[in-house]
């Protein structure tokens, strides 16, 4: 071994020393000892669970399949006759979840594990089996609240993960394809990364540590053993794990869960503002130091919080509470977690100088979660009204959702619903309220007027 070599064996032994599970090392049969981190492991497997999930798919059968001469005319086996109607056919998925409370039984996993179920059951590393409660979701920021009635359950300590930093080192904790309990070791690779198009809220933390199908919803631990981030998302070209996965932060997701747990959804407030990503061409216009980072405020809503705060549009937000926030994604999600009538200091840049404003978190117009009370057809579309009272704009589309595949587009302004008029969220309401099946849209995009049946 050359000196090289040992210098970073003895650096590696000194990084273990200071962590409290990995104190006791490993020993060889020889006598010699190594760093290991199965006593952390031992201590934390316990609150890591599968989830399994059943649902329903409707399955059409063609009433020619019971026509004898149909069958025999394209020479069709012999089989059962179907019936004429829809049937049902149980399914199952596999994911993971993280015990957080073990007193009141409350675990944490990913929405999208637990989306569309009839039935959810979470199942421990001892063998037992539990049917799971659904608290609420938070589909935003692909979060969801479990509860089970179980005794002698073992919990992770959620560390604060805004004291992460890139090259930390992470355990990943969960049940891919299905394969039982799986640890897997890497790195921080980057922190706040956004603009993956995952979900509504991104600023995940990326890592090197095995990710793959079924991981969904698992821990992503430090190596003191408390809870840093919910795996959920992996970029697998290959259909594989490559090195790219990513992770919900647990300041983002406790943040949820306390409004889960306390409201039954997430209340999410705003400031009333439009923002924008900083292009090359933005930054040689405002005239901005080369590598200044931050967010364009494109318009204030009147009477927002924003404005009542003093913000404009032209202004830069370089910070919110005091931590840099480099993109759209960013600035959404920081303001995203806080409560409504909580406050948030800003830092903006306005022609050349820099200055500080308190912005209090106001009530939303609607919130996402609130979205599936106008139809069922717009769940996951988030509305703001337009400025000018024209009517009202498509700010958001939640991925993977119902208004995400209608054939709106976020910047459409809706004018008219069922041929009414609507100059703002509550006639848009209003409009809704005898829509069942369809409804008629009547949309401006791109200086032109259509009409979009969403049905």
């Amino acid at each position: 071994m050359n000196k090289l070599s040992v210098k970073l064996f003895i650096g590696f032994l000194i990084l273990f020393s200071h962590l409290s599970y990995a104190t006791i090392p490993y020993v060889g049969s020889d006598g010699k000892t190594f760093p290991s981190l199965s006593p952390m492991l031992k201590k934390i497997n316990p609150a890591v669970v599968n989830i399994a999930t059943y649902s329903t798919l409707r399955q059409n059968y063609n009433p020619l399949l019971n026509d004898p001469f149909f069958r025999h005319f394209f020479n069709l086996p012999e089989q059962p006759k179907q019936p004429e109607r829809q049937q049902k056919k149980r399914q199952q998925s596999a994911g993971s979840g993280v015990i957080v409370n073990a007193d009141d039984g409350v675990v944490m996993t990913n929405y999208h594990v637990i989306k569309n179920a009839d039935e959810i059951r979470v199942s421990l590393i001892d063998g037992r089996s539990f049917k799971a409660k659904l608290v609420g979701s938070d589909p935003e920021l692909d979060i969801a609240i479990l509860e089970i009635d179980a005794d002698n359950l073992i919990q992770v300590n959620i560390a604060d993960s805004s004291r992460l930093e890139v090259g930390d080192f992470v355990v990943a904790i969960g049940n891919p394809f299905g394969l039982g309990q799986t640890v897997t070791t890497g790195i921080v690779s980057a922190l706040g990364r956004s603009g993956l198009g995952i979900e509504g809220y991104e600023n995940f933390i990326q890592t090197d540590a095995s990710i793959n199908p079924g991981n969904s919803g698992g821990a992503l631990v430090n190596l003191a053993g408390e809870l840093v981030g919910i795996n959920t998302a992996i970029i697998a070209p290959s259909g594989g794990n490559v090195g790219i996965g990513f992770a919900i932060p647990t300041n983002m997701a406790k943040a949820s869960m306390v409004q889960i747990i306390e409201h039954g959804e997430v209340r999410r407030g705003h400031i009333g503002i439009g923002i924008q990503d900083i292009t090359p061409a933005l930054r040689e216009a405002f005239d901005l130091k080369n590598g200044q980072r931050g967010v364009l405020v494109t318009n204030v809503v009147k009477g927002s919080p924003a404005e009542k705060a003093g913000i404009k549009s032209g202004d830069i937000i370089l910070q919110v509470d005091g931590k840099i926030s480099a993109s759209t994604g960013q600035l959404r999600s920081r303001i995203g977690i806080k409560a409504i009538g909580e406050k948030v200091k800003l830092t903006l840049l306005r022609d050349g100088d820099k200055t500080q404003l308190t912005v209090k978190i106001g009530k939303p117009q609607f919130t996402v979660n609130s979205q599936s009370r106008l139809h069922s057809l717009l769940e996951g579309a988030q509305f703001e009204n337009d400025p000018e009272g024209n009517g009202v704009v498509v700010t958001r589309l939640a991925p993977n959702s119902a208004a995400a595949y209608s054939g709106l587009r976020t910047g459409d302004l809706i004018v008219a619903v069922n041929r009414r008029r609507v100059y703002d969220l509550s006639t848009l309401s209003q409009a809704l309220e005898h829509s069942k099946n369809s409804i008629l849209l009547q949309i401006n995009r791109g200086g032109g007027s259509l009409f979009l049946v969403i049905q």
